[in-house]
């Protein structure tokens, strides 16, 4: 099948090209900026520029494969209440301040 112009195409097909397109572009985008904003240290390989090369140049799956494998995993410390030990006067103290007379614990 032989393709003369754009206009030949039926349009399930246009847009099905401009859908993956949009998606591309959105991938690539969120994925550069990810990049940028994560120290040396989190990525994997430590070259941030071989990495903005598989991105661009490995189309949808460069994306992809940033998201899966190039970024470093770092645990998250999630701090609560039953962490820093905390009674419910001190958590009443920092909201609103201490009472008169009264000493934080």
């Amino acid at each position: 099948m032989q393709v003369d112009s754009l206009s030949s195409l039926p349009l399930w097909m246009i847009v099905a090209l401009g859908v993956a397109v949009a998606v591309q572009i959105t991938l690539n985008v969120i994925a550069l900026i990810d990049l940028y904003r994560r120290p040396v240290a989190q990525v994997m390989l430590g070259n941030k520029w071989a990495w903005v090369a598989i991105i661009l140049l490995v189309n949808f799956l460069g994306a992809i494969l940033y998201f899966a494998v190039g970024r470093a995993r770092t645990p998250q410390i999630v701090e609560t209440a039953a962490t820093r030990r905390e009674t419910p006067r001190s958590v009443a103290d920092s909201l609103y301040g201490t009472r008169d007379g009264a000493e934080s614990e």
